[in-house]
């Protein structure tokens, strides 16, 4: 958290030992402390195989490593907590409630509901440090009642990828004016395996990442291409191929703009390993990847099945337990691919009996799994789509993408704007530590795609509503 020349003390929420069972040595020089309630309420929690579960189990693991071999006196003083390599401070200690504490407490914090224990703990703890103890807590509301009293609190951001979403890494950028005319050496262009490419030497090449899109509108000359190799303020790189005209449709789909064109260079190249897809409602990401994915499956045979999952967050109610198989169960889940199926499936065939035979064909070339199967399983020679990545945390999305064998590639998709998932924000996403993490790695691609193509209301109401 705040690091500074002032020792602080940080009371931890059970929320946030959950959500991030790595808080514990993220404090930098600041002392921790644990009441005894949310030691109660992790021990509530660890029967199960759900993620939140298994953090809660982990937790437990890093505090029982930690007094291990501690007496009560030593954990009446606080455990030393260990100190990060090559770190210049020295780490904070760990304090656990062993003793009631005492102090004024509101009569605004009655019975024995868990978070107002917890804020008359830190009541106590602050009359008898007579300091300020500050809460992190993942829960607003806890924060407001925390405030309505004079406690100090904050959200946890150690996790936090970036500090606005809006400096998100968008996968393109725009060459400058009269870019061609600028370069300080003179200009090498070649021809290779149908493809062009050119070397540049210029100052730009240092903003730039490895498979990152370049565009120019400069003379209506509208050069679109993509950095292949970056060695210092020289890169290389090379014209990509225009999936917007009938003659390179993919599986009957063409792109209907500059983003998507982008796309579809990145979902048919064999050598990217790992594709990010970030976009409003109807900018086509579920489409595109669902024809690319057809494509090299039933055609290409470079990928032997399409696997398909998303997180299950509802955005309604709740409809409770579903009947069948895995595949069964996850169905009603997967809208977006049935819808998008239908559309490749129309613009394929004309005739009811061979849009019924192919989309027998088409679904039984797609498994739809869930995330709670994932753990522990490799996939090989796969093409992987994780739907509404969005609501994965970091680890989450850590656990899938490492289920990737030899010869897959795993497609995220989503919308920073449609976070459903409790205690996850546009910059603490899994998406979005994927996206900033992965930019710089040459078998990974990202693009942002901006304009909504479902229909003019959709469109429409994405903007307004």
């Amino acid at each position: 958290m705040n690091s500074g020349s002032e020792r602080r003390t940080y009371v931890l929420d059970t929320n946030v030992l959950m959500h991030d069972p790595g808080c514990l040595f993220r404090f930098q020089e600041h002392d921790l402390y644990i009441p005894m309630i949310v030691l109660e309420e992790l021990d509530n929690n660890k029967c199960g195989h759900s993620e939140v579960a298994r953090n809660a189990r982990q937790v437990t693991r890093h505090l029982e490593a930690l007094l291990s071999n501690a007496n009560r006196q030593e954990i009446d003083r606080g455990i030393p907590l260990p100190a990060p390599e090559n770190s210049s401070f020295k780490s904070g200690s760990l304090f656990i409630q062993t003793h009631e504490l005492s102090g004024i407490l509101p009569s605004t914090l009655p019975g024995n509901k868990a978070d107002n224990s917890i804020l008359r703990t830190i009541l106590g703890l602050q009359h008898e440090l007579n300091s300020t103890v500050s809460l992190v807590s993942k829960d607003i509301n806890l924060r407001i009642k925390a405030a309505a009293i004079g406690i100090q609190a904050e959200d946890y951001h150690s996790d936090q990828v970036l500090d606005d979403v809006a400096l998100l890494y968008s996968g393109w950028t725009v060459l400058p004016a009269h870019f061609w005319e600028h370069l300080t050496t003179e200009l090498e262009s070649w021809h290779e395996n149908g493809h062009n490419y050119y070397r540049v030497n210029c100052p730009e090449v240092a903003d730039w990442y490895i498979n990152q899109f370049l565009y120019s509108d400069d003379n209506g000359d509208g050069l679109e291409a993509i950095v292949r190799k970056i060695d210092g303020n020289e890169a290389i790189i090379e014209l990509i191929r225009d999936y917007r005209t009938q003659h390179h449709a993919i599986w009957g789909i063409t792109a209907r703009n500059r983003e998507q064109n982008f796309a579809l260079n990145i979902l048919m190249d064999p050598e990217i390993d790992f594709i990010s897809l970030l976009g409003q409602a109807g900018t086509g990401k579920t489409l595109l990847t669902l024809a690319a994915a057809l494509t090299q499956v039933l055609e290409h045979k470079i990928y032997r099945e399409i696997i398909m999952t998303r997180v299950t967050v509802p955005v309604g109610e709740d409809i409770g337990f579903l009947p069948g198989t895995e595949e069964e169960k996850m169905t009603p889940w997967m809208g977006a691919l049935m819808d998008n199926l239908e559309v490749l499936n129309n613009s394929e065939f004309n005739e009811d009996w061979e849009r019924s035979a192919t989309h027998e064909l088409l679904t039984n070339r797609i498994k739809i799994r869930s995330l709670n199967f994932m753990r522990g399983r490799t996939f090989l020679n796969k093409f992987i789509i994780i739907d509404e990545a969005q609501n994965l945390t970091p680890k989450q999305m850590k656990t899938l993408v490492t289920r990737a064998g030899p010869g897959t590639k795993v497609v995220c998709l989503g919308n920073l704007a449609q976070i459903d998932t409790p205690y996850l924000s546009e910059t603490t996403s899994g998406l979005t530590s994927v996206v900033d993490r992965f930019k710089n790695w040459e078998h990974s691609s990202h693009i942002t795609l901006q304009r909504g193509e479902r229909s003019r209301l959709a469109d429409y109401a994405s903007e307004v509503l």
